[in-house]
């Protein structure tokens, strides 16, 4: 009917105005990690900040610490979705490895939690929030800064790429919900 049909798009173009986005930048020694709510195309950053684990614990030690500390995240921040970004490593398998334990308890957490995930490479990450596929952290810290009004620039990287990393999905959404890519 007319009037289920405009139901229907009324709740889409709700669902498309309004997203919390829990951003995450895995990492066993740092996990950056960041809400950002999207809302009628204004940003605005919750909260955000840095897991630390201890370098001389067990590994199995800082994965619980990491798995526990996410899903305390999800469940006081309630997230639409969780963007996290996707391992680059060239040079050292040791410590892709590593990292891809701690994102593996992060994905983990997000489906314990019915959380869906997006995933995006570090270039798709750098081009949707600076537009520049090669930018540096610093670069990455000023327009996360700039673009979420924030009063300087998160102290550590890991916490600038969560918040970029929420940024990429909360970008890539609009777009695709303008352009209906799927």
């Amino acid at each position: 009917t007319t009037f289920g049909r405009r139901i229907l798009i009324q709740n889409i173009n709700v669902i498309i105005s309004f997203m919390r986005i829990l951003g995450i930048d895995p990492g066993i020694g740092r996990t950056g990690w960041a809400v950002v709510e999207s809302e009628k195309g204004k940003l605005k950053a919750l909260s955000y900040g840095c897991l630390e684990t201890e370098p001389n614990s067990e590994i199995t030690k800082r994965l619980l610490k990491i798995s526990l500390y996410i899903e305390s995240l999800i469940k006081s921040h309630k997230p639409d979705v969780l963007a996290i970004e996707e391992l680059f490593f060239i040079t050292n398998s040791k410590t892709a490895f590593i990292v891809g334990q701690a994102r593996g308890v992060i994905l983990l957490g997000a489906a314990k939690n019915n959380v869906p995930v997006a995933i995006y490479t570090p270039l798709q990450v750098k081009m949707a929030v600076t537009g520049y596929g090669r930018a540096d952290k610093n670069q990455i810290g000023q327009m996360v800064k700039v673009i979420l009004k924030l009063e300087k620039i998160p102290k550590m990287d890991d916490t600038s790429d969560a918040l970029a990393v929420a940024l990429a999905h909360a970008f890539t959404a609009k777009f695709k919900s303008k352009t209906n890519v799927k």
